[in-house]
């Protein structure tokens, strides 16, 4: 069964504030990884060296790097559902060739292990 939230097309939103930095428009998923491709708007410039950083920590299996990035991204974006719902939590990697992907959850990872 395919999770309607995750159909090929829909739209998922980053923001920073009330200001939207980019639109993710789902290709696929491999549960429980969803993948974009990115449309970065112009407010999006001041993050892409974070995401680039995190990619890099990424690569070279820096994880104590790569969470000090995933922290600062939580810390500072927020995602939005195709209907405009907030994104409680979520892991997303931009990638430099302008795709995504990210998991989610519907609770704050917090709130779903006590």
């Amino acid at each position: 069964m395919t999770n309607p939230i995750s159909t090929t097309g829909n739209i998922w939103r980053l923001h920073h504030g009330d200001q939207e930095m980019a639109r993710l428009t789902v290709t696929g998923a491999d549960w429980p990884w969803i993948h974009a491709d990115v449309e970065a708007l112009p407010s999006f410039e001041q993050f892409r060296p974070l995401f680039t950083e995190q990619e890099r920590a990424v690569d070279t299996e820096d994880w104590e790097q790569a969470d000090t990035c995933y922290t600062r991204i939580r810390s500072a974006l927020t995602m939005t559902f195709p209907d405009a719902s907030p994104v409680a939590e979520f892991m997303l990697h931009i990638h430099d060739d302008g795709t995504a992907g990210w998991r989610w959850h519907r609770e704050p990872f917090d709130a779903a292990n006590p």
